[in-house]
């Protein structure tokens, strides 16, 4: 729930337009609501300006759909991440207006018009290979209503193909960087742009990658200032991250 939203309640009521009974049954799930055995935070809308999301990986069907019910009927966006094929396609049947990316393993319920920023996310891709974790970055960032960019396989290995699209650096608020293998484009890119830029390290490797390790060490001690790096594989992460930034142009 938003500060507009809670705003509205008590301004009807202030104006008798609703009664108490049921000013409470909008404002009771606040701070939170228990589902199942899950506590959902309603409140970080109003704390940080950004919904709750949900990390689909290991929570069961039933949780799921209990939560996808309760949201359908209060009519509020909803966003699940790291969802199973599996379990969406279950879900879909029990809410058909969901929309799922197979890509990205996001699924996303959406009953009230996102409105979008001024400022652009870009998010550049290094390899085709790390396109699932580029578009969760991209698919959240839409969702918290950025205008977003994805730009896929300008990696380290020709990076000429980073140049070609240099002139979409202006225009960003922040750029996330999603590479696998050594981690090396972030450092690049920043290099090159007076922007923020978010490096995300993906497992995308041979033997030495380490299942993403060694790219997260490298985008942490790249020797181009202004990057910040976020946890191997997390485009929920950046995106949270780049919103923020984003966040602050709009009310500047």
């Amino acid at each position: 729930m938003t500060k507009k939203e809670i705003l509205k309640i008590l301004k009807s009521l202030e104006n008798k337009k609703i009664t108490v009974d049921e000013a409470y049954e909008s404002l009771k799930d606040l701070p939170y609501v228990v589902l199942d055995n899950v506590r959902f935070d309603n409140h970080r809308s109003l704390r940080r300006g950004l919904p709750e999301v949900v990390y689909g990986e290991g929570k069961d069907l039933g949780t799921l759909l209990t939560m996808i019910k309760k949201f359908s009927e209060k009519k509020q966006n909803l966003l699940i991440t790291r969802l199973s094929p599996d379990k969406a396609e279950i879900i879909k049947k029990q809410a058909p207006s969901a929309s799922y990316d197979e890509v990205s393993q996001t699924m996303s319920l959406i009953f009230k018009k996102i409105r979008k920023k001024k400022g652009l996310v870009l998010i550049l891709s290094a390899g085709s290979s790390d396109i699932s974790v580029a578009k969760e970055a991209y698919v959240c960032s839409e969702f918290f209503g950025n205008r977003t960019e994805l730009i896929t396989d300008i990696g380290i290995a020709g990076i000429h193909r980073v140049v070609d699209v240099k002139d979409r650096f202006k225009e960003a608020s922040c750029i996330i960087v999603v590479a696998g293998m050594e981690g090396a484009l972030p450092s690049f890119v920043s290099a090159i742009t007076d922007k923020p830029v978010i490096g995300v390290p993906t497992d995308v490797g041979y033997g030495a990658n380490l299942q993403g390790f060694t790219a997260l060490f490298g985008m942490l001690c790249n020797c181009s200032a202004g990057v910040a790096v976020v946890n191997i594989n997390n485009g929920f992460g950046a995106a949270y991250f780049a919103t923020l930034i984003n966040n602050l142009r709009e009310n500047t």
